[in-house]
């Protein structure tokens, strides 16, 4: 028999270094498909490594695994990730973690008709793509679609929300 343990991981904020997210949409059968993507640059003083590990606690201890099964927010509603579209922005919070970006205007038509976006946070650092600098596409698919990125990552449908309701 096995049992799962409800402990939280030691986690510390300074060790996640810096934490960005970036959006942008991509073809799908039925439509465009929001995606948000969430990693560290491994800048934090004690390595990458240990921002790697600030990220892996920070997710298992909001209760998204890392590498597991998808979590449909629309089926959780007491998921402690959201998603809020105002004003030309998307901002994320969860407990240890908050951040905006100014996603292009076809992620922000695709969330409005979709109403979520899928959300990808990985523990797996990119150092490369630091904030203000221009990503190009051919990295960010190269990155983000990589088995190392994906397989470290936790993966959720994340419902988006607005001010107007």
């Amino acid at each position: 028999m096995t049992s799962t343990s409800s402990e939280t991981r030691p986690f510390n904020a300074a060790d996640l270094g810096t934490l960005v997210v970036m959006a942008w949409s991509g073809e799908a059968p039925d439509g465009d498909m929001p995606y948000l993507l969430a990693y560290t640059l491994g800048d934090a003083a004690a390595g990458p490594e240990a921002a790697t590990a600030a990220v892996e606690a920070l997710l298992e201890n909001n209760g998204l695994p890392v590498g597991g099964d998808l979590v449909d927010g629309n089926a959780r509603p007491s998921l402690p990730v959201s998603l809020l579209v105002e004003s030309g922005a998307a901002v994320v919070n969860m407990p240890g973690f908050n951040a905006q970006c100014t996603p292009p205007p076809e992620w922000l038509e695709a969330v409005a008709e979709r109403g979520f976006a899928y959300f990808v946070f990985t523990t797996r650092p990119w150092p490369e793509a630091e904030p203000g600098k221009p990503v190009e596409p051919e990295a960010l698919a190269a990155f983000a679609g990589a088995d190392e990125t994906l397989n470290a990552a936790a993966h959720i449908v994340l419902p988006a929300r607005s001010l107007r309701g």
